[in-house]
């Protein structure tokens, strides 16, 4: 990419997905420059990211003015915004809660098959374990003594995010990449400039876990713009089976598939992302729901602790209008859940009235859908926002693809191929 044209990356011919260009991506990079150093001020973590970032991006943006090449600005952002304070805070500072809370969540899974501690033992905020159990499993290197680098949680969350979010750009590719180098070298670029972002780099440095549930999410819109609905469940229930927010990608997708290809392959969708989503937490813990008191301590983590419905409440706690409302008491709370209530209501007349037709329509939707969400969840936080932006790039990094790929199949063909995988 190095000798790129000022327009796009070398070989990006037309009949390829909307590559953005040099001004573009640089005004990105300077947007990305901008909010690292808002970030500066904050201390923590937050601010260690933010030094680095602030250099990387505002370096590249530069670059992408002053160079015609592709590959030295997004390898400084990489290196500014991902790299550096990846490797700083993993080996210069103290954990941060998320990696603690995963770390002994695994270690539970091991002595006890559980990664919810008992009630008894929920003495404070970070003793709550938020996640969903296919999420500890990140923690298994440390909990089974590899120290290090290599068993800290943020790299393997940071490996499998790279990964996932490639192979995303890859299903959606328009052409098979043996085939055509210029889909090689978009998707490289894409891969670089997503996770470059600070919507992707910024919990990724921290440790935050929503980026391999964006991911997965991405992966299984991806697979079902293919018309492949079986590997689209398979792939969101992995997503479902680390965070409760992967879950409203489900019944979104389903209607979809419903209007889109058949009946059939909605049921089949749905049944193989509920069933494929119970299988891996019954695998990642076997033992969450042996007995009374652990199925009060899964309550406890996954329902009452993100609701603000405990004693020990957790600090995420953006002044947005949820937690704002929230926070005037027993009234503000049920008003909170009342107008939540309310939203999922008017979404689901949504989606039900003007049913999504492909799965750009699908990330559109859940977009709007989180986004709202968010802003009126009384436990609520900006780094959540990382969804609905995430989506809103998948969007636009995969605009204006070839139909090669994406056009889906006649009905019986769908079915007739879903069977055969």
């Amino acid at each position: 990419m190095a000798g790129a044209s000022a327009a796009q990356p070398t070989g990006l011919g037309s009949e390829h997905a909307v590559w953005p260009g040099r001004r573009v991506v640089a005004a990105c990079f300077a947007a990305f420059t901008v909010y690292a150093a808002a970030m500066v001020f904050t201390g923590h973590a937050d601010g260690t990211w933010a030094v680095w970032a602030f250099g990387g991006y505002a370096i590249a943006t530069m670059l992408m003015l002053a160079t015609r090449s592709w590959v030295l600005p997004l390898a400084v952002a990489l290196g500014g915004a991902l790299v550096a304070p990846l490797v700083w805070l993993m080996t210069r500072t103290a954990a941060t809660a998320e990696v603690l809370v995963i770390g002994r969540a695994a270690d539970h899974v091991l002595k006890y098959g559980t990664p919810y501690l008992p009630p008894g033992q929920l003495t404070g905020w970070k003793a709550y374990n938020p996640y969903l159990p296919l999420m500890d499993v990140f923690g298994l290197p440390r909990a089974v003594g590899i120290h290090g680098v290599l068993g800290d949680t943020r790299i393997w969350v940071t490996i499998t995010t790279i990964v996932l979010i490639a192979a995303a750009f890859v299903v959606a590719s328009p052409h098979r990449l043996r085939d055509c180098p210029h889909c090689r070298t978009r998707i490289a670029g894409a891969t670089a400039l997503a996770v470059a972002s600070p919507v992707i780099a910024f919990p990724l440095a921290l440790g935050v876990t929503d980026p391999p549930v964006i991911a997965l999410t991405c992966l299984a819109l991806a697979w079902a713009d293919r018309g492949k609905v079986v590997r689209a469940a398979i792939v969101l229930a992995a997503a479902c089976a680390m965070k409760t927010t992967a879950w409203a990608a489900v019944p979104v997708l389903a209607i979809m598939a419903w209007v889109q290809y058949a009946p059939r392959a909605a049921a089949r969708f749905s049944a193989t992302a509920l069933a494929a989503t119970g299988v891996l937490v019954l695998l990642a813990a076997p033992e969450a729901m042996a007995t009374s008191t652990d199925v009060k301590a899964v309550k406890d983590n996954l329902v009452d602790f993100p609701l603000g419905l405990t004693k020990h409440k957790t600090p995420a706690a953006s002044p947005l209008p949820g937690h704002l409302i929230a926070g005037l008491g027993t009234v503000g709370h049920d008003t909170v859940v009342v107008l939540m209530v309310a939203a999922a209501v008017a979404f689901t007349a949504w989606i039900l009235l003007r049913p999504p037709r492909d799965a750009r329509a699908v990330a559109w939707r859940l977009a709007v859908g989180y986004a709202v969400m968010f802003v009126l969840d009384p436990s609520t936080r900006f780094g959540y926002f990382a969804y609905p932006l995430a989506l809103l790039g998948w969007l636009a990094l995969t605009k204006n693809s070839s139909p090669e790929r994406t056009v889906p199949p006649p009905q019986g063909q769908l079915l007739v191929s879903e069977a055969a995988t």
